[in-house]
């Protein structure tokens, strides 16, 4: 048994970020363990404009930067290290870390999301020589240049229209006829006089020598394909919940994301699921902070059932 307390948490996102805060203030020992960049994915998105209190939006790094001081005040600890194994079967749940073993009466996960791959030819090869999937971090490599995005959610056009803050042009190329996205993220994108349209059209190849330098399109109306030659190509296709350090732990559902019941437990009890890595209906940084205020509320709950 390693070191032991009330709550781990792991994953560094909102939902984590707000668990510890829950948790911290009812005064339970809690650590949180993130393996990356605190603040999840969130952290990298340039411009955040829908979360409450902020009416001129907020910088994703800016919000959850001060998401884990507030946390930090009340006493979260945060150990930026991998988790390499959990175990979930006794009353106290284990988890293992590239720095030691810990042990708790509860355990939140909080684990997040990442990108969708691109799965085309060409794409392995290029990504990193010209295919990105986080326009915040590679954008200004592409001033003056002309990229294309390729997705039709929320992530995919905002990225777009911050694109256009670099590149000379931003097509965006989407595989159905209209976007989901927002209407109010869709209008500022049709607005803007550096984004053009392929709608009805897949990427069915990627090209270059050293780098990206063209594209093969394709029409998934009438199979017509043409080249294009493009600089940078961004990728927003969805995600993949990180939950394969949980699979056969926990019930996941098809698509690996973990199945909880109201009050955010998985299916072993004192196991807790909040955010992205959840099953839910919305994924966003207001719904995964209100999770994870619950899933730590829930938690706290269970603690004083057990013990």
């Amino acid at each position: 048994m390693g070191k032991e307390y009330d709550v781990l948490i792991i994953g560094g996102g909102p939902a984590g970020l707000s668990a510890g805060l829950y948790a911290a203030r009812s005064r339970l020992k809690v650590k949180l363990f993130e393996k990356e960049l605190v603040g999840g994915q969130a952290s990298i998105t340039d411009l955040i404009e829908n979360y409450p209190g902020f009416p001129d939006g907020i910088s994703g790094f800016e919000l959850t930067d001060k998401m884990r001081e507030q946390a930090q005040r009340f006493g979260l600890e945060i150990d930026t290290t991998e988790v390499t194994s959990v175990d979930f079967e006794g009353a106290e749940k284990n988890v293992v870390t590239s720095d030691g073993e810990y042990s708790a009466k509860a355990v939140i996960i909080a684990s997040g999301v990442r990108p969708s791959k691109l799965d085309v030819p060409g794409a392995a090869k290029f990504t990193g020589r010209g295919i990105s999937y986080c326009a915040t971090c590679d954008g200004p490599f592409f001033r003056d240049k002309r990229v294309m995005v390729v997705g039709g959610g929320n992530s995919a056009i905002e990225e777009a229209v911050y694109l256009t803050k670099f590149a000379s042009s931003v097509t965006i190329v989407h595989r159905r006829d209209k976007l989901r996205a927002e209407k109010i993220v869709q209008e500022r994108a049709f607005k803007n006089e550096k984004i053009d349209f392929l709608l009805d059209t897949i990427l069915a190849s990627i090209s270059g020598d050293a780098v990206v330098s063209k594209v093969t399109i394709r029409n998934v109306k009438t199979s017509e394909e043409k080249e294009v030659p493009v600089d940078g190509i961004f990728v927003f296709v969805g995600n993949l919940p990180n939950t394969e350090l949980f699979d056969r732990k926990i019930d996941l559902d098809d698509q690996g994301y973990i199945i909880t019941d109201d009050a955010l437990m998985a299916s072993v009890p004192g196991v807790f699921a909040a955010g992205d890595v959840r099953r839910n209906r919305l994924k966003q940084v207001v719904w995964a902070a209100a999770e994870g205020a619950l899933a730590a509320i829930s938690a706290e709950t269970y603690i004083e059932s057990q013990h």
